[in-house]
């Protein structure tokens, strides 16, 4: 997992391989229900809307999360682009971040897929978001990955 900072974005990355095929990875991941399963449960995750189909651009999905401080946060996002089987991008339209820009790919490999994730993200509320981003979201954002990482590699076994 990396971090990097260009003025007052933030990204995050991470990639994982995992012993599957692309289409059950792409099944997986496509569906909107699913990322309930590889949140952790503390965060209370509850889709409200938009997860009655499989991922299309232009889907709003709305949730409720309590990502920090047991504080229940509305979050709403839309896919914005989907390339079948290769990649798509959730976009936060409200929600706790001032710029939530979610890129995720997924290729085959030799034994599996790798999926790679790219973060583009803003704190609100200025230098005090600047402040508390380095103690209390990113490792916040850091441990939802690790927890992330560990599930898919329960459900799906681990790469070799």
């Amino acid at each position: 997992m990396n971090f990097s900072t260009k003025g007052t974005v933030y990204r995050l990355s991470s990639k994982q391989k995992l012993p599957i095929t692309l289409n059950e990875a792409w099944d997986f991941l496509s569906s909107p229900g699913n990322l309930k399963e590889i949140t952790p449960a503390y965060m209370s995750f509850d889709i409200i809307s938009g997860d009655e189909r499989s991922l299309y651009a232009g889907q709003i999905i709305q949730y409720i999360v309590t990502p920090i401080l047991g504080i229940k946060t509305n979050w709403v996002t839309e896919i914005t682009h989907v390339v079948n089987k290769h990649y798509f991008v959730d976009e936060q339209r409200f929600g706790p971040y001032s710029l939530w820009h979610h890129k995720h790919f997924i290729k085959e490999i030799e034994g599996g897929v790798e999926m790679e994730d790219i973060i583009d993200y803003k704190i609100p509320f200025g230098f005090i978001g600047r402040l508390v981003h380095p103690f209390l979201v990113k490792p916040k954002l850091v441990e939802i990955f690790n927890h992330r990482t560990k599930k898919l590699n329960e459900l799906f076994g681990e790469f070799n």
